[in-house]
């Protein structure tokens, strides 16, 4: 790598699962990992579920015992929050509960300091309006993240990038985004692996890019949303492989 790493931080949806299926390797290559004493980090840019609940998905997919390993954009969505602020979220458990992790009053309508929005399979018209008429009234924009898709057993699904599309063309505004490739949450993982990581995901549009911002060196899996026909790709990664397995193979010996 030409650095000593201070630990690795792998993305989740096409590197450790894809929807309910587990990429084939994946719980070895954690294992192989963690039996070489190197500190992980599960990064997600999903804010579905409570860091618990990626674990005990974790957990389900072969790898346990990693809620303190766990680091999602709801995570860092929370960090743009201050205790005591109304907040209008749109989104999942694992959203709400870190939003109130840190204070935050939860409102379902009218004035807002903050509009968070997280991945839900519930998004509706209701939602955009409530939304809209709260940034319009004031309240700043926040997205835990601003992927157009993520990838499922069946194929690719809209991501929550497609929702706050919807919200921001509506409110007339950008959003403040938490999760990869923005700093909030390259802050946290900082904080978990210190300065010299690698960052090791599927998609070089938010993976890719995150390992710049968090000053990571970029570990490309072709087991997601990449594909050995869209290679070359930017921003390049130091390393490419077909899935995590063979990825710390190549990195271990």
């Amino acid at each position: 790598m030409g650095r000593e790493l201070t630990g690795w931080a792998l993305d989740l949806d096409g590197v450790i699962w894809r929807g309910s299926e587990t990429v084939p390797g994946a719980p070895q290559a954690v294992a192989s990992l963690r039996a070489a004493g190197i500190p992980l980090a599960f990064v997600t840019n999903s804010a579905m579920r409570t860091p618990a609940q990626v674990a005990a998905k974790l957990a389900h997919h072969g790898i346990p015992d990693a809620e303190s390993e766990v680091i999602t954009a709801a995570m860092a969505a929370a960090t743009m929050v201050e205790a005591g602020e109304r907040v209008l979220a749109i989104g999942s458990e694992g959203l709400h509960t870190a939003l109130v992790g840190v204070g935050a009053e939860l409102v379902e309508d009218g004035p807002a300091d903050a509009v968070v929005v997280g991945i839900t399979m519930s998004f509706d018209y209701d939602d955009m309006v409530r939304a809209m008429r709260a940034v319009r009234g004031g309240a700043r924009l926040i997205a835990t993240n601003t992927d157009s898709t993520f990838p499922s057993h069946d194929g690719l699904l809209p991501g929550n990038g497609a929702l706050v599309a919807a919200i921001t063309v509506a409110a007339g505004v950008d959003a403040n985004v938490a999760g990869k490739p923005h700093e909030p949450i390259a802050a946290l993982v900082r904080r978990q692996l210190g300065a010299h990581g690698l960052m090791v995901g599927d998609r070089p549009d938010t993976d890719g890019r995150f390992a710049e911002s968090v000053g990571y060196d970029f570990g490309l899996v072709l087991s997601g949303v990449t594909t050995p026909a869209d290679l070359p790709v930017q921003p390049a990664p130091l390393a490419i492989a077909d899935d995590l397995l063979a990825l710390v193979a190549d990195r271990l010996g």
